[in-house]
């Protein structure tokens, strides 16, 4: 997404946990954007991150809120409690804590559009990802909720963005995942939809087609 946002002429900013995969991305894009080793769970990395983000650029148009884990394929009662815990702290916190951070300065402008990363999963179930099935329908009730407090001329929605052949779905799919479309191809899909959401969208259900 960062590559073909970057490509189409808008400033991108976004941070990671794996300092060698950002600073790929620093180094594959232009001085322009900017990204930053950061784990969302740190509420007070993430704020001083946004501080410093919404100094230099300003409130950001669109911000899109996509950490998550998943749970190795497992029934609910063989989940270790640490995993679901670090479900909880990325999935529902980690997202939180970045619109506790940006939401603001969005909000004292009266416009902008956020973003938060549910799954089908979020809106429907399967056996053995129960903890990742209960984060998605938190986040889906939380951005409903959001978009309900947000001033006119703003949206909040909640995005199923489809099934994606990543690294995460291979883990529940296996080999089959391959028969998806890779992050590449399906972010140029997904951009222009993106790009697409408006004030007119805020607490709609929406998903990549």
């Amino acid at each position: 997404m960062a590559e073909e946002f970057a490509g189409i002429g808008h400033t991108v900013m976004g941070c990671g946990r794996t300092e060698k995969a950002v600073a790929e991305l620093r180094n594959s894009l232009p001085t322009e954007h900017d990204f930053t080793t950061l784990d969302v769970t740190d509420d007070p990395a993430v704020k001083a991150w946004a501080e410093k983000v919404v100094s230099r650029f300003g409130a950001p148009d669109l911000l899109l809120n996509n950490a998550a884990l998943i749970n190795r394929n497992a029934r609910l009662w063989e989940v270790p409690a640490e995993v679901f815990s670090r479900m909880i702290d990325v999935n529902i916190k980690g997202v939180t804590n970045v619109i506790r951070h940006f939401a603001p300065a969005m909000v004292a402008r009266r416009s902008g559009v956020i973003v938060n990363f549910s799954s089908g999963w979020g809106r429907s179930t399967d056996a053995e990802v129960a903890p990742y099935c209960a984060t998605k329908w938190a986040i889906e009730g939380l951005t409903q909720a959001l978009a309900q407090e947000l001033p006119e001329g703003m949206a909040a929605v909640p995005l199923n963005p489809g099934i994606i052949d990543t690294d995460m779905l291979r883990s529940c799919f296996g080999g089959s995942a391959s028969s998806y479309p890779s992050p590449a191809e399906w972010a140029k899909r997904a951009v222009p939809f993106l790009l697409k959401i408006g004030s007119k969208d805020n607490g709609r259900q929406l998903t990549v087609e």
